[in-house]
């Protein structure tokens, strides 16, 4: 695949500085970076640095108590890049050199999607944790091979599903919801729009054979907090579609996607795509809405359009009250969560079960797809 050494800086400017399709960056204040932390728990390194995302990773690691020692990606533009932001960190010869360092506990990626799932049945494989950035499984297939060597080796595969734990709003809301603010909830609506920032994407974006499909990729997200905000374990697919609506010049690509769910707990709704406008000052003006039998919240995670440009905004309606709440100081418990079950052997952060479950779900949802065109 061709790609020009301009846009891997573009990408990785804009991806660690504007979180262009990033809910971690843009939830994170400038004093929660990797640099002012506690002492350090755990020791962790990271393979393959494809995506801005791994910064948002590194930080929520390194503030739960991680220290990054060392780190490897083939290309010399993004390792110049990476250990500009992390010059503590080794720049390792290769990959098996990481893998083989019995000093570390954890491997962190944001490699090309359709190679995450075979690092990490290597990064098992060789006695350490993982935690990939989304999507985290590109196929069925690979859910596969994953879940039998995570049974076999007893590790941590986790993704980062960043908008709900690197998103405050996200977070303050699993605490009303959990103290019964909103009752017993029925569904959830996840809208994951993104813009498409063209010239700073590498060729893998616009095929899905290396991304899976949009549903596999942006909806990842709205799977695990339908999942998360029902309490379902138990989901199947009602309905699904796809199409590349309005890039034609990109025939392998897909920009919009939506998806029906019916769990065992409640029911979802989530729609994604690339379509943002350039008026909007944000990347996508993701939104998730929770109904309850006694309520509901709105979070508009990015923006609040028309009115405050600062995102973590959420709103509460229930029997009691309507209510704003600015959630822009609420913690981020989710890297101290992971570093004590990576030191405890726990399921604190997210269960390994819901983990694969959201996933298996947008698989399944993407594999099922009908797909759509408006014709021209």
């Amino acid at each position: 695949m061709k790609n020009t050494l301009f846009n891997r800086r573009r990408f990785l400017k804009e991806t660690a500085t504007t979180a262009t399709g990033i809910a971690i960056l843009s939830s994170l204040p400038q004093t929660s970076f990797a640099h002012s932390v506690a002492e350090p728990r755990i020791k962790f390194s990271v393979i393959n640095i494809n995506h801005g995302h791994i910064y948002g990773m590194v930080d929520a690691v390194t503030r739960g108590g991680g220290q990054l020692v060392s780190f490897y990606a083939k290309e010399p533009d993004l390792v110049a890049a990476f250990a500009k932001r992390y010059p503590e960190a080794k720049i390792a010869a290769n990959q098996k050199e990481i893998l083989e360092d019995q000093s570390t506990q954890l491997i962190l990626s944001s490699g090309i999607p359709i190679e995450r799932a075979p690092l990490g049945i290597e990064v098992m494989k060789h006695g350490k944790d993982y935690l990939v950035d989304k999507p985290g499984i590109t196929s069925l297939e690979q859910l596969k091979a994953v879940r039998a060597t995570q049974q076999a080796t007893k590790r941590i595969y986790s993704i980062m599903y960043s908008e709900r734990h690197e998103n405050r709003a996200t977070v303050k809301a699993g605490e009303l919801v959990k103290a019964g603010a909103i009752g017993k909830v029925i569904q959830t609506i996840g809208m994951g729009p993104h813009r498409m920032s063209l010239s700073s994407r590498p060729d893998w974006f616009f095929d899905t054979k290396y991304y899976g499909g949009i549903i596999t990729d942006i909806a990842s997200h709205q799977f695990d907090q339908f999942l998360f905000f029902t309490g379902s374990t138990q989901a199947e697919i009602v309905a699904a579609q796809v199409g590349n609506v309005n890039h034609p010049q990109y025939p392998k690509f897909e920009d919009f996607g939506d998806v029906m769910i019916k769990g065992d707990k409640g029911t979802g709704y989530i729609r994604v795509d690339w379509f943002t406008p350039d008026g909007l000052k944000t990347w996508g003006d993701g939104r998730l809405t929770i109904l309850g039998t006694d309520g509901y919240i709105e979070i508009r995670k990015n923006i609040d359009i028309a009115k405050s440009d600062a995102g973590n905004n959420l709103y509460l309606v229930n029997q009691k009250e309507t209510r704003y709440i600015d959630c822009k100081d609420e913690p981020l418990p989710f890297g101290t969560l992971f570093v004590d079950d990576v030191l405890n052997r726990t399921e604190t952060a997210m269960p390994q079960a819901h983990c694969f479950l959201a996933t298996e779900m947008a698989l399944k949802a993407q594999k099922m797809a009908q797909s759509i065109s408006f014709g021209k």
